[in-house]
């Protein structure tokens, strides 16, 4: 099997990180592959704020959630969507900018997010950990506030980065016959597949607990799907000038 491959294959999250610095140059050349990611249109709708702050990363570290490992890491980025670089190009040619439209939100959103796993295979690839950060969104204002974010701009997640001190299981995915479709969609054949799929689950979390109540895919999807997830979002959203239309 091919290297890269195994080494997309073996990917987990770490939590937990030994108190080593990255060697001079190595997190440059890490950014350096993430931006070389794929972009819509060449936008490179993607800015990186690198938080080495020991009472900013408490910061952050608390409106995430409390995730201890904001503050632990070595390093710490937070992923930002940007589409005010692209206004102050319609600014400079003095062009109208329609920066507020869904399709624009869409790709600096996924600008940033494809540059976030380039980071990450980039990382795992030198042998460092890794955990995205999504709680950043549970107060994505005071996140924006504490990193002086503009109109234009908004913090998709952050990003951990660190040499692991943990060496935990694979987190076995879905079959690939449930997420990849000849043709058409087809979802007729996955209850079956699906529920097979919840027991490789919850064995999983028995091994990872020593023994304890297992919990399924099925189960923990439904959970999260039957709560309110991050209301907030759409008015913050309005409020950094991504108005949706």
């Amino acid at each position: 099997m091919n290297d890269t491959i195994e080494l997309l294959k073996s990917h987990r999250s770490i939590r937990k990180f030994k108190e080593q610095a990255l060697p001079d140059g190595l997190l440059a050349e890490i950014l350096s592959a993430g931006q070389s990611a794929a972009t819509s249109s060449f936008l490179q709708g993607a800015t990186v704020i690198r938080v080495s702050k020991p009472e900013s990363r408490a910061q952050l570290a608390a409106f995430a959630g409390n995730q201890p490992y904001v503050e632990k890491a070595a390093e710490f980025l937070v992923f930002c969507a940007d589409v005010r670089r692209a206004g102050n190009c319609c600014v400079r040619y003095d062009k109208p900018f329609s920066g507020d439209y869904t399709e624009h939100f869409i790709i600096a959103t996924v600008d940033a997010a494809l540059m976030a796993q380039n980071t990450v295979v980039a990382a795992e690839a030198a042998g460092l950990g890794i955990c995205y950060i999504g709680g950043l969104r549970n107060n994505p204002r005071q996140v924006s506030d504490l990193l002086q974010l503009p109109t234009g701009v908004y913090p998709v997640f952050g990003l951990c980065l660190g040499y692991p001190d943990q060496d935990p299981e694979v987190k076995p995915r879905l079959p690939l016959s449930v997420i990849v479709k000849e043709e058409v969609y087809d979802d007729s054949q996955d209850v079956a597949v699906i529920e097979e799929y919840d027991e490789r689950v919850r064995e999983y979390y028995r091994t990872r607990t020593g023994g304890g109540h297992g919990v399924s895919w099925s189960e923990q999807v439904a959970a999260l799907l039957s709560e309110k997830a991050r209301p907030h979002m759409r008015g913050f959203l309005a409020e950094q000038g991504f108005d949706m239309k």
